[in-house]
C-alpha cells in the first residue's frame, strides 16, 4: 500500500477533510464560513493543477490558510469600497481600487450580453437538484448550512450537488 501522502490532492482531501473543516472553523469562528471554504478547497483539489509535492497534507493546510488570508482582504477591500461611498456620498473617487468606468461601449456590453447567455444556458444544462443547490448557494449567496436546511439535505448533500453543479459548468463553457 502506498504512503498516504503519496496520493493525489483531491484523494488526501478526502482522508484530511473533517481535519480541514475543524481547522477552518477554528480559524474563522464560523461554521458556515468554514462549510463555504472547505468546498472551495475541494474545488482548487480537485483541479490537480499542483505538481507533486513532499507533504500533501501540509499543503492542502496551506491551501485553507490562503483561502482565509483572501477572504479577509476581500472583505476589507469591499469594507474600504463602502467607507469611501458613505464618507463622499458618491461613487468611490480615484483612489479606490475599482474605478467603474462610465463610459462603456457598446462592444463591451454586447460581449457581457453574450457571456451572460452562455451562462445562462450552461446553468440550464445543469441537473435540476444540483442547479436548485447551486442557484441557492452562488447567485442568491446562501451559505451551505443555510442551502441545506431550506432544501432537506445534508451538508455533504450540498458539497455533492455544488461539485455536479461545477462539472456541468465547466464543460458546458469549456466547448
Amino acid at each position: 500500500m502506498e504512503p498516504v501522502e503519496d496520493l493525489p490532492l483531491d484523494v488526501l482531501y478526502g482522508v484530511h477533510r473533517a481535519e480541514l473543516l475543524r481547522f477552518l472553523i477554528s480559524r474563522t469562528g464560523d461554521a458556515s464560513e468554514a462549510e463555504d471554504l472547505v468546498q472551495d478547497l475541494w474545488l482548487k483539489a480537485n483541479r490537480g493543477s499542483a505538481g507533486p509535492t513532499a507533504n500533501g497534507r501540509a499543503y492542502l493546510f496551506r491551501m485553507a490558510q490562503n483561502l482565509i488570508v483572501d477572504r479577509a482582504r476581500e472583505r476589507q477591500r469591499r469594507m474600504r469600497r463602502e467607507r469611501l461611498w458613505i464618507d463622499d456620498g458618491a461613487p468611490p473617487s480615484a483612489a479606490c481600487e475599482e474605478r467603474v468606468d462610465p463610459s462603456r461601449d457598446a462592444e463591451k456590453a454586447l460581449i457581457d450580453r453574450e457571456e451572460l447567455a452562455r451562462l445562462s444556458q450552461a446553468i440550464e444544462t445543469v441537473p435540476d437538484g444540483a442547479r436548485r443547490v447551486f442557484d441557492l448557494h452562488k447567485l442568491k449567496g446562501l451559505s451551505h448550512a443555510e442551502v441545506a436546511a431550506q432544501l432537506g439535505i445534508s451538508h455533504s448533500g450540498v458539497e455533492k450537488h455544488m461539485a455536479v453543479a461545477m462539472k456541468y459548468l465547466r464543460r458546458a463553457l469549456a466547448d
